[in-house]
């Protein structure tokens, strides 16, 4: 077996992915020791404070180590594989063949498996971890017998037993622990359950919360085992208190997109002193002109919503009130103006709530932020924004109305003057005319920060935005 040098391993480091970030979490892995890569290659996605973004690698050669799991927060900096370059990677891929070979030498052939390449097999079954160094084969590969399943609880020698159906697999290990992320391991401390006894439903054999919480509820299996050696603890008594009820509550780990927003909205709410002034506006006409917009050429394949005209209006109000588009600068007690205008739109995602902006906004014709808004909208969809999408925002839109409520009263973005939230666009009685008539209303409210824009500018760039929404006629005569 070739032996190789500490020369020839390279050490990737987590990059910083994104401005002043500390930390990523490892969300999957694409490779495993022994897998050739290539310059390029993406090799892991991680989760930072503000999306997942996945990662090349950037040099050639063969992975020798994953130095942390998959759900594993790791530091900036710190190295999170290694690769064997140049001669190493010759030697990298030695012991991975070795060990195939004795493998394919040991075990019988699955009926109708052809010889392939190694390191690239058929799947015999649903994809499983690979053992770290030091895992038994045999553990990783099938459901441990009874004694072994006893050595892995700290058990004694299995005593005889009568034959019984056979049990479900308890949870693969890699080493001598089951995979889990942290939060649950402290949850199975909490229960007292032995994770190695733990069947696993989560990808790759990972133990999830639902299956801790199904072993605290599964019937006590039969002892087929001598009792530990050490004196088993007291059993607590009916009065004592305990933790939390798991039964009762579901506790998810705040971390990347959620603990960012969240840090990010203290921060602003207990910083830039709010003010939200609210209009309630007839937007048939704008309706009207959204099915228009449907039916015309230029637009097809675009996204044509009263999102895409309210942006637009609120584009109108900041070009007529440009003070509107600025931020404070604490450190040398500035307005800080800006000739430009990158617009925020806030996206639900199962990862949290983001906001991507469009930038220089300004400068986009309505069919141009059609298709800006449509890219962007995709893309949170599919968890794919960049970090940088999320940098620089200055004014934001907020759409509430999508669930069917009326308005709200929006926090700011850190370093941003206003944010703009749509409430939910209703049929209403409304006076139009001189006669009560159904017509299509909605609820704006802007919130801005009192340090830089007074009540009069705030009011001017909301009344300019429901000025337009009610006669998008102005969309030409202001723009």
């Amino acid at each position: 077996m070739t032996t190789m040098t500490d020369s020839s391993v390279r050490e990737f480091k987590m990059p910083d992915v994104g401005e002043g970030l500390t930390e990523a979490e490892i969300l999957k892995w694409y490779v495993q020791p022994g897998d050739t890569v290539t310059d390029g290659q993406v090799v892991c996605e991680v989760e930072t404070a503000k999306a997942a973004v996945e990662l090349p690698i950037p040099y050639d050669g063969v992975v020798r180590e994953l130095h942390f799991p998959e759900g594993t927060t790791v530091d900036v900096g710190t190295s999170i594989i290694a690769v064997a370059v140049g001669d190493g990677a010759a030697a990298a891929a030695e012991p991975v063949q070795e060990a195939v070979a004795e493998t394919a030498a040991e075990e019988p052939k699955p009926e109708g498996r052809q010889p392939v390449l190694v390191g690239y097999g058929v799947a015999t079954s649903s994809t499983k971890r690979r053992p770290r160094k030091g895992a038994e084969a045999p553990a990783a590969a099938q459901a441990p017998s009874a004694a072994i399943q006893a050595e892995l609880n700290g058990h004694g020698p299995a005593a005889p037993a009568a034959p019984a159906a056979p049990a479900a697999p308890a949870a693969p290990v890699t080493g001598d622990r089951p995979l889990a992320k942290p939060p649950v391991r402290k949850l199975a401390k909490d229960l007292g359950v032995d994770l190695a006894t733990v069947v696993p439903s989560g990808p790759d054999g990972i133990i999830t919360r639902e299956d801790v919480h199904a072993a605290v509820a599964a019937p006590e299996p039969a002892q087929t085992a001598a009792p530990r050696s050490e004196p088993a603890a007291p059993a607590p008594s009916p009065s004592a208190p305990t933790s939390y009820d798991t039964t009762r509550e579901t506790r998810i780990p705040v971390k990347g997109v959620r603990k960012a927003t969240a840090a990010a909205m203290v921060g602003s709410a207990f910083t830039a002193p709010h003010v939200t002034e609210f209009v309630t506006v007839d937007v048939t006409r704008t309706m009207k002109l959204v099915e228009e917009l449907k039916q015309d050429k230029e637009y097809t394949g675009l996204r044509v919503n009263p999102l895409l005209l309210i942006a637009k209006a609120l584009l109108v109000a900041i070009k007529r009130n440009p003070d509107i588009n600025a931020s404070w600068d604490e450190a040398a007690q500035e307005i800080v103006v800006k000739h430009y205008v990158n617009l925020g739109i806030a996206a639900a995602t199962p990862r949290g709530l983001i906001v991507p902006n469009i930038k220089d906004a300004h400068a986009q014709t309505l069919p141009q932020l059609a298709g800006s808004l449509g890219e962007l909208v995709s893309t949170a969809r599919e968890g794919k924004t960049s970090p940088a999408a999320m940098q620089g925002g200055t004014v934001t839109i907020t759409n509430v109305g999508v669930f069917g409520v009326d308005t709200g009263t929006p926090i700011l973005n850190p370093g941003e003057s206003a944010i703009l939230a749509v409430g939910a666009i209703k049929l209403q009685p409304w006076v139009h005319k001189g006669k009560v008539k159904p017509r299509q209303v909605t609820t704006l409210a802007l919130s801005f920060d009192h340090r830089l824009v007074d009540g009069e500018l705030g009011s001017k760039v909301l009344a300019d935005v429901a000025a337009v929404l009610e006669q998008p006629k102005r969309l030409i005569s202001w723009a």
